[in-house]
């Protein structure tokens, strides 16, 4: 994970800007601990600040061209770089071995068309010197953060995060992920297009097991492109289970060799985060002796939660309440990991939103309704679960990748069958999924129920911030809330609480407006309340709301 900052069309001397935007850029740095760079001309300030993860020795950016005439300020991952440089044989001289260098080549010979090529995590600003335009990206669906905004005189600023804007900005938004933009004709353009998005294009694919698993397999083995120490996150659960073991599959083998020279840190470590006695602790051991990784269990007390959620909230950016409660205790895993020389981790966020695993899909009336649901949850990840699952990571210095929302694998789920992920009492949540990796798992574990994270590290985690909120928030504050926030007003005291904390670390109405907020139920979007009449009245993002599909059993 890296942090970028960058000014654009100056509305001041450069020379002027270049010590603010050395001071924005510190405020991302625990993004990139491991170098910091800047570039600037008349026109232009960028600013970067590294996490070493592929070619530390020498791919520190801004990144150049062959020419010397564009500039480079990336955050992410180009996980087929190897690939894509091959056509450049003969043609162009790469410098390093970074595998964001392969940007510049793409965009010098291909113009913004070039996007849709790469497979990859990526938020990035590339500047034409010569030409004195600029070019910005973000990956498909927001697994990298990126902030726009724009200062009380006019010039336009792109960011990692959001605090480093906030109190220079007048004006800050979201960066839509999919898309890109070019200052040569000034228009947003959504690069990420795909004919799954509708029901009528799915409705009658035939669901194959053997090509999801194929498609996960690759999935994961290009993510373990690292030439640092990595491990895995390993709550339990189906997803990071999955993953786990795919990735012990691999691990013994240097991807960057084409699987011939021995990995490089051959012992792979997963660590499992939870209070005493947790679901999730007990559920990752299990699978940690089965696929035989290192395990670190990582137990943090409840008040130590408490403690940590001033600065989680600063770190993530958000006020949003599924956000919060989840973030804690991977915020407080995270500091752990990185305690011990881990750099890069593989995370199973992203298949609940692919294949229905919420609980609330129980509820879904048919099967046009509940892909239409996936397709929503999608576009709606890079405010919630990818936000929590980079920024949570990143506060420490450690990237976090994510193989379920690989994009060659999102074609391959995304087309299964809608039918075929629907929940009935012969086939649970994720059934597809469960079949084609029972093999690789305790049965215990591959068939258990769904817990979201922030219920499945202990309930008690939930309970007690209910608790802790009701005293601190009054009911006469709840009353006069649309008063000290008029706007997205608080609905909860929970959400009081937060937002509360929020803005003291990020008081400007701009910095507010970047999170959402919409009544959910066990993480459902605000259309899914109307698949049950019961939902309508709540709003409560636990999946223990839906209480009785909790309880209830499911066989294969």
């Amino acid at each position: 994970m890296c942090g970028i900052v960058c000014a654009f069309d100056l509305k001041q001397k450069a020379e002027d800007l270049r010590p603010q935007l050395l001071e924005m850029s510190k405020k991302v740095r625990h993004r990139g601990p491991d170098w910091s760079g800047i570039y600037n001309n008349e026109k232009a300030v960028i600013a970067h600040e590294r996490l070493a993860i592929v070619d530390p020795a020498s791919g520190k950016q801004p990144l150049f061209s062959e020419d010397g005439k564009l500039i480079l300020a990336a955050n992410g991952e180009i996980y087929n770089h190897r690939e894509l440089r091959k056509q450049f044989e003969g043609r162009y001289n790469f410098k390093t071995e970074s595998d964001c260098e392969v940007i510049l080549a793409l965009y010098q010979e291909k113009g913004p068309g070039f996007i849709d090529e790469m497979n990859g995590i990526f938020g990035f600003a590339l500047y034409d010197s010569e030409k004195d335009e600029y070019f910005i990206a973000r990956d498909h669906v927001g697994i990298i953060p990126l902030y726009i905004g724009w200062d009380k005189y006019g010039t336009f600023y792109v960011a990692s995060e959001l605090k480093a804007l906030e109190g220079y900005c007048s004006k800050i938004e979201l960066f839509p992920p999919g898309h890109y933009f070019s200052s040569k004709d000034g228009k947003y353009v959504k690069w990420y297009n795909r004919e799954w998005t509708e029901y009528d294009n799915v409705k009658d694919n035939v669901t194959d097991i053997a090509e999801l698993k194929k498609a996960l397999e690759d999935a994961v083995h290009r993510q373990l492109m690292s030439d640092v120490p990595y491990g895995v996150l390993l709550s339990g659960g189906l997803d990071s289970s999955v993953t786990s073991a795919i990735a012990k599959k691999f691990s013994k083998r240097r991807v960057e060799s084409d699987d011939i020279a021995d990995a490089w840190w051959p012992q792979l470590h997963s660590f499992s985060v939870g209070l005493e006695g947790s679901p999730d602790l007990a559920a990752a051991k299990k699978v940690a002796d089965h696929i035989g990784t290192v395990h670190h269990e990582i137990k943090f007390t409840i008040q130590e939660g408490l403690d940590a959620i001033k600065d989680v909230i600063y770190n993530l950016e958000t006020y949003d309440i599924t956000t919060i409660r989840a973030s804690t205790p991977m915020y407080l895993m995270a500091r752990v990991i990185k305690s011990m020389g881990i750099k890069m981790v593989l995370s199973g966020e992203g298949a609940d939103e692919l294949f229905g695993g919420y609980l609330y899909f129980h509820k879904a009336p048919n099967a046009k309704e509940f892909h239409e649901e996936t397709v929503r949850k999608l576009s709606k990840l890079h405010m919630y679960d990818c936000l929590r699952a980079n920024k949570s990571l990143a506060a420490w210095g450690i990237e976090g990748r994510v193989p379920f929302l690989d994009k060659e694998f999102m074609d391959v789920a995304m087309r299964i069958n809608p039918q075929d992920k629907m929940i009935t009492k012969e086939r649970m949540e994720k059934w597809v999924v469960r079949k084609a990796f029972e093999d690789y798992l305790p049965a215990s574990v591959a068939w258990r129920q769904k817990e979201q994270f922030s219920d499945g590290v202990g309930y008690s985690w939930i309970d007690t911030l209910k608790e802790v909120v009701n005293e601190v928030v009054s009911d006469e504050q709840m009353t006069n809330a649309k008063y000290r926030f008029p706007l997205q007003t608080p609905q909860t005291k929970e959400e009081y609480y937060y937002r509360s904390i929020f803005e003291e670390h990020f008081p400007s109405d701009a910095a507010a407006l970047s999170v959402p907020q919409e009544p959910s139920v066990a993480c459902s979007t605000k259309i899914a309340l109307e698949w049950d009449e019961a939902f309508k009245n709540m709003n409560e993002p636990s999946g223990r709301a839906v209480a009785k599909v909790h309880e209830d059993s499911y066989v294969k």
